[in-house]
């Protein structure tokens, strides 16, 4: 079988694994299962193939075109190098773990047979971007993306958060896609074709007219899809979908497209330098501000999405400096241990039966009741920080390395604003992350405070799939800059001495600055009487135990906490902690930018149609029907009446008649 036969197999086998689950998902249940799981799985060993067929050399092309469509012809194209090969070999891992891990997770919930048809249909789609060749047939991939996850999101429909998050998702990228569309047939017009390869082409030939406008049209698309300042408020209000729908769309789909895209096209963008600035201001202020906004977070998932969009910002960070393969091998690690967060987070949650952080900080021996996301977390949680050996070390190091380079001079791919730009960001950034990351471990693990409850066992599919994602989690880094340098252009990847020094340096830093507020804020909570606490919920722990000693209350039961206990976040943001809770209040900004101008122009729409328009309406219908009402009254039925204003009508004639003759 050829590559090119393998490779089309690769999005069109979930494909066909959704469209079966939606037909039998009721009647033959017992076959959702199976066609959710093993449909991906096939395409994973597939993808597989397809890499190390294609080896990181010579880039795979097929092409055919469909109908005619005028002077842009649209071609069903492949175009597979070392970067697709190795992306869709993450796509394939991670979704086959998704599926895997929700077969337990949801296996109990009766709306699971169209679930994992969308998680399918999700995988094909994604898959059909990466590999991809045409831009309109990736267009296609990337919208059906869209409607997944608004059906995915929404999957608990029943809440009105879920139904809002859904809505939210889909409008905000709905919002980006308009000018990316736009940008697409301007770069397709400009080049004359859709074809990545003649796109690619056309720019080395300086053939583009308009690169800055190009550029900065598809940067629109890319912000939303990639949940990138100042598109990307949707991303933690997702959250509200379940758990493995939100490692899917973070680790390895929806917003790593907007990533991949770039990375796909990077010299369409380097084009011109304006765009490459702003592509390095956008990543600049998503990192650092995302990472604040982590460290304020009480859910959970809402602190590993804002850990999401911060890391994305690294990747297009890379971009913005010219080396797609720094952006791509970020890309990949990311894609593991992010996917492993989201699976071990939603453990931790089933046990805890809880999203709130400050919960869990009051539940000891939390960390025993779920031994295998205790140690698959703390190693992700590892790699998030960038600590060595883990993966995250050696990908993030891999985009401050070429951002120095930039800085110093050492490339000419990128200028020298956007290397400053993304390195101080990405430093910043480092210890940020190593903060909200220590912030997280400390009181998911260590909590004070009443027993855990215990729900017994998870699932054999769930703890499975932990283990398997930390592998990579692990080794994944050293592994890809040793082993696979032809993948990324040929371009080392190793770390370099000053950015590992200074990104592990303040990586560090961050998490023991956190450790000392956590201990600092721990030594405040006290044994008092749990009336008292109960008799205030929202005092402090100061107030609590002044108020226990005044009552000179002799029984003292478990160590109770203040409604934020030992939450070393407030203490490190201080005043900040209150705006980066609300995400810098940008949805606020948004309400009164955009939403209540629109609501506004509707209402006074829905009143001129109302007042003016229906009034012009009902007057035009208002004379015939009066005259219909007045001939109606003429007709009373009564012939005599009828003879009379007969004989009068005929009087009346013959009298103008004679009184015209007479003129006359």
């Amino acid at each position: 079988m050829t590559t090119t036969t393998l490779a089309v197999l690769v999005p069109l086998l979930p494909f066909l694994g959704a469209a079966a689950g939606l037909l039998l998902g009721r009647t033959a249940p017992g076959f959702v299962r199976p066609l959710a799981v093993l449909p991906t799985l096939t395409s994973l060993v597939l993808a597989a193939l397809v890499a190390v067929r294609q080896g990181g050399g010579a880039a795979v092309d097929s092409a055919t075109e469909l109908t005619p469509t005028g002077s842009v012809p649209i071609e069903l194209a492949l175009h597979i190098d070392g970067f697709a090969a190795l992306v869709a070999v993450l796509v394939g891992l991670v979704a086959s773990c998704v599926q895997i891990y929700s077969t337990g997770y949801l296996r109990d919930d009766p709306r699971y047979p169209s679930y994992a048809a969308l998680v399918s249909l999700f995988t094909s789609a994604m898959f059909l971007v990466v590999y991809s060749g045409d831009l309109i047939v990736l267009l296609v991939g990337w919208e059906v993306m869209g409607i997944c996850s608004y059906f995915l999101v929404g999957h608990y429909w029943e809440t009105p958060e879920a139904r809002a998050a859904s809505l939210k998702a889909f409008l905000v990228t709905k919002l980006g896609d308009v000018p990316f569309l736009i940008g697409l047939f301007a770069l397709a017009t400009d080049a004359g074709s859709f074809r990545i390869t003649r796109i690619l082409g056309t720019v080395a030939g300086g053939g583009l007219d308009h690169p800055t406008l190009i550029a900065l049209l598809l940067l629109a698309g890319v912000a939303g899809k990639s949940a990138q300042f100042p598109l990307h408020t949707w991303l933690p209000d997702a959250m509200a979908g379940p758990t493995p729908v939100s490692a899917l769309i973070h680790a390895a789909t929806m917003v790593a497209a907007g990533v991949y895209f770039i990375a796909r096209l990077l010299p369409v963008f380097e084009a011109s330098q304006a765009a490459m600035v702003v592509l390095g201001v956008m990543a600049a202020v998503t990192m650092t501000g995302s990472a604040l906004a982590a460290l304020a977070q009480d859910d959970i998932k809402r602190v590993l999405a804002y850990s999401t969009i911060g890391q994305l910002g690294y990747m297009t960070g890379a971009l913005a400096v010219g080396d797609r393969g720094a952006a791509v091998f970020h890309l990949l690690s990311h894609g593991a241990f992010k996917a492993l967060l989201f699976l071990a987070a939603g453990v931790i949650i089933h046990a805890a039966g809880t999203n709130s952080l400050a919960t869990m900080s009051r539940m000891r021996n939390l960390r025993d009741r779920v031994p295998d996301a205790y140690w698959t977390m703390t190693v992700a949680l590892l790699a998030l920080a960038a600590i060595p050996p883990f993966s995250g070390f050696f990908s993030k190091e891999a985009v401050l390395g070429v951002a120095e380079h930039v800085v110093t001079g050492h490339t000419e791919h990128a200028p020298a604003a956007a290397g400053w730009i993304v390195l101080v960001a990405g430093l910043v950034t480092a210890m940020l992350t190593a903060a909200y990351a220590m912030r997280l471990w400390l009181l998911t693990f260590r909590g004070r405070g009443i027993e855990a409850p215990d729900h017994g066992r998870q699932p054999l599919t769930m703890t499975v799939v932990l283990w398997v994602l930390a592998i990579p989690s692990l080794a994944l880094g050293g592994f890809t800059f040793r082993l696979l340098p032809d993948w990324f252009d040929g371009r080392d990847l190793s770390p370099t001495l000053v950015t590992s020094v200074l990104g592990t340096g303040v990586a560090l830093v961050g998490g023991i600055v956190t450790y000392a507020a956590w201990r600092h804020t721990t030594a405040l909570t006290t044994r008092v009487p749990l009336g008292a606490v109960a008799a205030h919920p929202q005092g402090d722990a100061a107030q609590v135990e002044a108020e226990a000693i005044a009552t000179h209350e002799p029984a003292y039961g478990d160590i109770a906490y203040a409604p934020d206990p030992a939450d070393p976040g407030r203490l490190l943001l201080g005043p900040l902690h209150r705006h980066a809770a609300a995400g810098f209040h940008l949805d606020a900004v948004y309400t009164a930018l955009f939403v209540r101008p629109v609501q506004a122009g509707a209402s006074l729409v829905r009143f001129l149609d109302r007042e003016v328009v229906e009034t012009y309406v009902r007057g035009a219908g208002a004379l015939p029907r009066w005259l219909g009402a007045a001939v109606r009254r003429a007709q009373t039925g009564n012939v005599q009446t009828y003879v009379s204003a007969l004989l009068a009508g005929t009087v009346v004639l013959a009298v103008a008649v004679v009184l015209a003759a007479t003129g006359a």
